[in-house]
């Protein structure tokens, strides 16, 4: 499935990798600016923005967890 390329008004900043110009559409890693947008195609940049979303999704899931158990916590003891 091909995805629209993305512009600056259109992503979110929820949508960005951690506040930085850089939005996944699909399989793709696009650099998106107020002035324009543009397919990251260098594959060791592109490894690296995976590795670095891989390992934003595990501190995401991590820090759930710990909220998680201090809810429980907190429940528990009322």
């Amino acid at each position: 499935m091909s995805h629209p390329v993305p512009s600056w008004a259109s992503v979110r900043r929820s949508k960005r990798l951690a506040d930085t110009p850089v939005v996944r559409r699909g399989a793709q890693w696009w650099l998106v600016t107020p002035t324009g947008t543009m397919l990251a195609s260098d594959p060791a940049f592109t490894g690296e923005l995976d590795r670095f979303a891989a390992d934003m999704a595990a501190a995401d899931r991590a820090v759930a967890e710990l909220q998680a158990e201090s809810d429980a916590t907190r429940k528990a003891r009322r």
